[in-house]
């Protein structure tokens, strides 16, 4: 506590230590000096002087609240600092006032603390997911509270995930675009978090080691100061620490200030809870339309990708499928229902499953259109309805004779990639008639094309295309370029290609259906990775010997093994499940992908010396590799690249 006696007419200051420490260059020459003139620049411009002098005139007490003081002067310059100072008069044997004492008790750091608490609800009401609001609580911690170690964790089923972040560990949380790394514990666990938790009773140990019998490594050890805060709402159990490695006396003004922060997190997390869950309902009612699996030929190539448009909370109306006919054709059906709800989904599949079954029947798209246009009239009519606005195309493929068959109802033409080799490829709209949406009863056309071995059709919805205050035939002009300088022709390639064609933002649903027709078979083989510290090694293993025994190029296999390798762990850390590399060799290029079956997290696409350590390998694959994405899955996410081999 900083004292100050400021001593006769002259004001005369005398102080102690921690005084002495404020003033810093200005100690000593500043002891046994007048007051006024020590404070010159401040004596008079912030009421300094009228406020002591007053108290020596009358003799009456005066206390200050927070004021901002230029105490501390440090080479040449004074920094702001917070007080609060109390003055009162010193009086003498007889009574007189000979002097003025002045306790000073700087709050800086609680008016900062308390100032970020603002920050804090201004960040957290930005967050959408647990995990976003996990990177902003433990941010919000080590800075603003200078804690040396934070940890956040909620319940989780059938036990509880914690997440923690260390002062100067850079492993974790450095990039705060990847998901933070939980970890699991059991619903019994001793930690002292989940036992807040569980209790819902605040616990502060200002000296030991509370850590101690539950500590994982060296940074839980040393600490020796800890609050642990429970966090209880209806529908979350979670508690968050804030540790010191030093003894910490955890005042009632902090602890108070703690409570204030942990309500904010519970409330947030609250938030998070409700929005992953109705979330998760919506993606899976949606991808639970969509094909699980697309078919494996050994001349026709497939690939899908589908994001939902609006803010990803709700079930949209956009459809894909792919299947064989009983003749060994390959029947290929994109389409778009009017709508961002679970009707606009639940129509969507009852036209999905309705085509599927009406073309097992009578693949003949124009018949296969007809038959849709009575399934759609009559859910209208059972609706009382007349919004039912659907649009599809629908299409063959023969391999056997190259063509490819399609009908339109109201839905933007296909676009049909083509190259031979050594020239370069060109992307054309197929010239099939649009005709009108389902339900209109509209005269149904088809047209037949040639599909050639090295084609690739791309059937996308108008997500793709659409962006506000632009043009459409720009978008399809931008997509139609962006497939034909694509690197190749693979339909992996071309989904990520299609849907980042257009710039801007979409609120509507984006899907996209890629086939290709390969020009010779490729070769695949698959491996199951289960969730062990030791897959990464062995999707090393397994790699390296299927890629030398069918002959790829030996930088080629060192390149794909450690960007498969990079891919596992990925799976491992962010999904925590078991997951399956898939390896497909062709005459062109090699293509590995990553499938887990995790529901956290996304991993986001960035440059190499913008991630972490642990985010680093997906700048390497962006290096290594001559193209890579991201694909949703029913019941995960896929991670793939693909190689160009030489020549």
């Amino acid at each position: 506590m900083a004292m100050a006696l400021a001593y006769g007419d002259d004001l005369t200051l005398i102080y102690n230590d921690c005084c002495a420490e404020l003033l810093g260059s200005r100690h000593p020459a500043a002891f046994a000096q007048p007051a006024a003139q020590i404070f010159a620049e401040t004596w008079r411009a912030r009421a300094v002087g009228d406020i002591i002098q007053r108290v020596y005139r009358t003799g009456e007490p005066f206390l200050e609240r927070e004021t901002s003081l230029p105490l501390r002067a440090t080479a040449g310059r004074a920094d702001q600092a917070i007080f609060v100072r109390g003055h009162c008069a010193v009086r003498d044997d007889a009574g007189r006032v000979i002097g003025v004492l002045t306790v000073a008790a700087e709050t800086t750091q609680m008016t900062q603390q308390l100032q970020s608490l603002s920050e804090l609800s201004t960040a957290l009401a930005g967050t959408v997911t647990l995990d976003d609001v996990a990177r902003v609580a433990l941010r919000h911690a080590v800075n603003s509270f200078n804690a040396d170690q934070v940890a956040f964790g909620v319940d989780d089923g059938m036990g509880w995930r914690l997440v923690r972040r260390v002062r100067g560990d850079v492993l974790d949380e450095a990039d705060e675009r990847l998901p933070p790394l939980w970890r699991r514990h059991p619903t019994d666990s001793p930690a002292p978090l989940i036992v807040a938790a569980r209790d819902g009773v605040p616990v502060y140990t200002s000296d030991g080691q509370p850590l101690r019998d539950t500590a994982t490594d060296r940074h839980d050890e040393k600490v020796r100061a800890l609050a642990t805060l429970p966090l209880r709402t209806a529908s979350l159990h979670g508690a968050l620490t804030l540790g010191y490695q030093t003894p910490y006396p955890w005042l009632p003004a902090e602890r108070a200030l703690l409570s204030a922060w942990a309500e904010l997190v519970a409330q947030a997390a609250e938030r998070a809870r409700r929005f992953e869950t109705q979330h998760g309902t919506a993606q899976l009612l949606q991808r639970s339309m969509l094909p699980e699996n697309l078919p494996e030929l050994p001349r026709l190539r497939m690939a899908a990708r589908y994001a939902p448009g609006v803010d990803g909370n709700a079930a949209g109306g956009d459809f894909y499928d792919a299947f064989t006919l009983p003749d060994g054709r390959l029947a290929v059906v994109l389409g778009d229902v009017a709508g961002h709800d679970v009707r606009a989904a639940a129509l969507m599949g009852q036209v999905r499953a309705a085509l599927r079954a009406l073309a097992l029947g009578e693949p003949d798209p124009a018949i296969v259109l007809r038959g849709l246009d009575r399934l759609v009239t009559s859910l209208g009519a059972e609706a009382h309805s007349d919004e039912l606005f659907v649009t599809v195309v629908y299409g063959v493929i023969d391999p056997a004779t190259n063509e490819l068959t399609l009908a339109s109802a109201g839905h933007p033409a296909p676009l049909l990639r083509r190259g031979k080799p050594g020239e370069r490829p060109a992307a054309t709209y197929v010239s099939v008639p649009p005709g009108v949406p389902l339900g209109l009863d509209g005269r149904r056309t088809t047209s037949t094309v040639d599909f050639l071995p090295g084609d690739t059709l791309l059937l996308f919805s108008d997500g793709v295309v659409e962006r506000r205050h632009r043009d459409l035939s720009d978008g399809l002009r931008r997509l139609s370029t962006a497939l034909a300088t694509a690197t190749g022709g693979d339909p992996r390639t071309l989904c990520a290609v299609a849907t980042s064609a257009v710039p801007g933002t979409t609120e509507d649903d984006v899907a996209v259906l890629a086939v290709e027709h390969a020009r010779t078979p490729s070769r695949s083989a698959s491996m199951a990775v289960p969730a062990e510290p030791t897959a990464p090694g062995r999707v090393r293993r397994w790699m390296t010997a299927q890629l030398t025994a069918w002959q790829v190029p030996e930088p080629m296999i060192g390149a794909a093994v450690l960007c498969a390798s990079e891919l596992a762990t990925n799976a491992l850390l962010h999904a925590g499940t078991a997951a399956r590399v898939e390896i497909d060799l062709s005459s062109e290029r090699l293509l590995v992908s990553v499938a887990d079956s995790g529901t956290r997290g996304t991993v986001t696409r960035a440059r190499t010396d913008t991630l972490s350590s642990r985010g680093r390998g997906l700048g390497l694959i962006e290096q290594l590799s001559d193209a890579w994405g991201t694909d949703p899955t029913v019941r995960g996410s896929t991670v793939w690249f693909e190689m160009l081999l030489p020549g």
